[in-house]
């Protein structure tokens, strides 16, 4: 999914879907059926329990609904571990960076999902890897 104008929430939403549709094996028994939710910028709650100079200060956040909806136990509750992005920071990384925009989702789902079950940096790393390699989307181009 390349882009070459700054994509609208719904792209956005789309967009991460798909990466998460593609998440290794390794990665997806932690996931469950992970729900993403794009806005613009997080709201006035997030940014003060979050301590934000800036609503700019965060791309995205994992909201875990506990440990009921963790795994293979989603499908025994209605709650569901949320996956916040928020699309005017990601597209300030994006024009910054000039990297392809499916790395970068790529890059903070990971990271949001790593801080989230506590994975080093070089775990992270190494699903990242793994998805480049075996995507059936393009992550490299850019």
């Amino acid at each position: 999914m390349g882009f070459t104008e700054p994509p609208s929430l719904e792209d956005l939403e789309e967009l991460a879907k798909s990466i998460i549709d593609e998440m290794p094996k390794g990665l997806s028994k932690y996931i469950g059926k992970l729900k993403v939710e794009v806005e613009d910028f997080p709201d006035s709650y997030t940014e003060q329990e979050l301590e934000l100079e800036t609503a700019f200060d965060i791309v995205g956040y994992y909201e875990s609904a506990g440990p009921a909806a963790i795994g293979h136990l989603a499908s025994s509750s209605d709650r569901r571990d949320v996956l916040h992005l928020f699309r005017r920071p990601i597209l300030d990384v994006w024009c910054d960076t000039n990297e392809d925009l499916s790395n970068i989702v790529n890059r903070i789902i990971l990271q949001e999902i790593g801080n989230h079950f506590g994975f080093t940096d070089d775990e992270v790393e190494m699903y990242e890897e793994d998805m480049q390699e075996n995507s059936d989307f393009d992550l490299t181009a850019g």
